[in-house]
Order: structure tokens, then C-alpha cells, then sequence
């Protein structure tokens, strides 16, 4: 477990998206992508309905899952690739790291794994099971659906310090070009993609510093006055740093485009967030995205599929754990 894959399979997954007259969008994977669309229709024909039940019983129980599950999935994929190894518990895995110690619905990919176990044994992956959480995470919050490519394999590699590169609540548009760059993301997909920050929240400390120790001043001056005397009742500049904020105010249970018109207004939460308006280079793309003919949700559909491709294992590679918290 302590050697890490010395080439990530940054696999160019070239999709082909059809909207439906149902609001569905259809993915056509592209030649060796390694996975398909209705991989388990005759191993595990119940796969995806059991973990949509999964993941809408703990929607149920607590709304805040769904963008905790969107969130888990962009950070396996992230590190080494979308191979379920955030999963993995235990001293100095992925989980354990500063950037993961606030993500949530391990519980929600448990209780599927156990149903699927059940069902099906040793067939679908953690992996899988994850990318498909993410897509009805989504729906669950009145965004898009569409058609998740499965047939991945579970990594036997989960390392605290794979996760020290992750996408920053302070990247530049610079940084976060860099680090989208890496795994095959455009500046356009990074824009898109980031979007999911629409049913997100950060702790207080994730930005105390723009409201209180800013390099411009005593606040960053891009936040709207108003919003920043929001933001600094929510979080005082000696209070509890993991009280959790809203990324999209105002709609912040809702998957819509809320959260690039906040960018325009100087009401994002993260600097991150807030540079995508300040920087020549992504500002078009968040123009585009927030107008009346937004194309958002069959975007972020497409780029959904592209990044749950990244370095994906398949065939005879890895492992289908049989708990997704343990290597078998």
C-alpha cells in the first residue's frame, strides 16, 4: 500500500451528451474509457436503483449529504484518479487529511455497499458506487441527471499526503488551471465543475482571512459590504472556525446557477470562488453560465462524466472491496 501508482491513467473520456425529452442527459463513453453505461444490466441489474434508495434515505435524514457525497467524489478523483480510495479508514489514508476531515455521507456509501453486498456479491465497486451517489446527489437537489459510465475497480492505495494538492479555498485562477490541467480539465470544465459549489458549505475557517486579515486591507475589498457584514456575524475573528456557511447564499439547497450570479454581485464565500469573476480569463465563462440561455446543468452533466474517468481502474487492475472502508 505504501507504493503509490507511478503513472495516474489520465484516461480522456470523450462523452457525447443527448439530452432526452425526459431532461436526462445520455453519455456515449469513448473508445477504451475502460467503463460503459449499464455495466452491471446483467451482473447487478438493481445496482443503481440501490443506491439511489441509499442515497435518498440519507437525503432524507439529512439534506447536507448531498453536497458532502459531490464533494467525496471530486476528491477521490482528484488523487490517483476516481478509485474509491477517500473511502478507505484508517491512520494516514486519504480521509485523514486536512482537506477531507470535513466530508460526510461515508455512512450513505456504506449502507449501499452492505444492500449491494447482499444483492450482489464482490460485483459492484466502491468506486461506482460513488460516481453514482454523486449523479443522484444531484438530482436529489433539483439538478440535471445523467447516464454515469460504470465499471470501475477499487484502489488498494489510500496515502494522507496524495491529498496535499487538492483544489484550495485560496487558489489563484492560476493554481486551480494548474491542478485541473493535471488530470485533463479544461478552464471551461473547471468553471463548470466548480459550480457544484451551488449546494456546497465551507467552515468560517476555510475564509476567515479574507474578512478580517486581507492582504489589501482589513477585509478584501471584492465582497460586497453587506455580504461582508453578513459573513462576519457568521463568522466572528475569534470564533469557531468550523461553523459551517453556505457557498450559494440564498440557494443553497438548490443546484441551479445562483452561485455564479453571487460571484458577479462580490458575494462568494471562497477566494477561489470569487477570482472566477475578478479574472479575464474565467469571467466569460461565469458571464455564460449565469445568463437566461445557461447551458449549466448539460455542462456540468458532461464535465461530471469526463472527471469520473480520471485514472479510472478496470479489467484485471484493482480490487471490488467487499467493505468500501477496508482493503480486502
Amino acid at each position: 500500500m505504501g507504493l503509490v501508482r507511478s503513472v495516474c491513467l489520465f484516461i480522456t473520456f470523450l462523452s457525447y451528451l443527448a439530452i432526452s425529452v425526459h431532461g436526462q442527459a445520455t453519455a456515449r463513453p469513448g473508445p477504451g474509457s475502460g467503463t460503459r453505461v449499464g455495466f452491471y444490466s446483467t451482473t447487478c441489474p438493481t445496482a443503481e436503483t440501490i443506491v439511489r434508495n441509499a442515497v435518498t434515505a440519507g437525503f432524507n435524514s439529512n439534506p447536507r449529504i448531498a453536497p458532502g457525497i459531490l464533494r467525496m467524489h471530486f476528491h477521490d478523483c482528484f488523487v490517483l484518479g476516481c478509485d474509491g480510495s477517500i473511502l478507505i479508514s484508517g491512520a494516514n489514508t486519504e480521509r485523514t487529511s486536512r482537506s477531507n476531515l470535513n466530508l460526510r455521507g461515508f455512512e450513505v456509501i456504506d449502507n449501499a455497499k452492505t444492500q449491494l453486498e447482499a444483492a450482489c456479491p464482490g460485483v459492484v465497486s466502491c468506486a461506482d458506487i460513488l460516481a453514482l451517489a454523486a449523479r443522484d446527489s444531484v438530482v436529489l437537489t433539483r439538478g440535471i441527471s445523467w447516464q454515469v459510465p460504470t465499471g470501475r475497480r477499487d484502489g488498494r492505495v489510500s496515502l494522507a499526503s496524495n491529498a496535499n494538492n487538492l483544489p484550495g479555498a485560496g487558489d489563484s485562477v492560476a493554481v486551480q488551471q494548474q491542478k485541473f490541467g493535471a488530470v485533463n480539465l479544461s478552464t471551461r470544465e473547471l468553471v463548470v465543475l466548480v459550480g457544484g459549489h451551488t449546494i456546497g458549505q465551507a467552515g468560517c475557517g476555510a475564509f476567515r482571512n479574507r474578512l478580517y486579515n486581507s492582504t489589501t486591507g482589513p477585509a478584501d475589498p471584492a465582497i460586497d459590504p453587506t455580504f461582508l457584514a453578513q459573513l462576519q456575524t457568521q463568522c466572528p475573528q475569534n470564533g469557531d472556525a468550523s461553523v459551517r456557511v453556505d457557498l450559494d447564499t440564498g440557494s443553497a439547497t438548490t443546484f441551479d446557477t445562483s452561485y455564479y450570479n453571487n460571484l458577479s454581485r462580490g458575494r462568494a464565500v471562497l477566494q477561489s470562488d470569487q477570482v472566477l469573476w475578478s479574472d479575464p480569463a474565467t469571467r466569460p465563462i461565469v458571464q455564460q453560465l449565469m445568463s437566461p440561455s445557461s447551458t449549466f446543468n448539460t455542462e456540468f452533466a458532461r464535465a461530471m462524466v469526463r472527471m469520473s474517468n480520471i485514472g479510472v481502474l478496470t479489467g484485471a487492475n484493482g480490487e471490488i472491496r467487499t467493505v468500501c472502508s477496508a482493503i480486502n
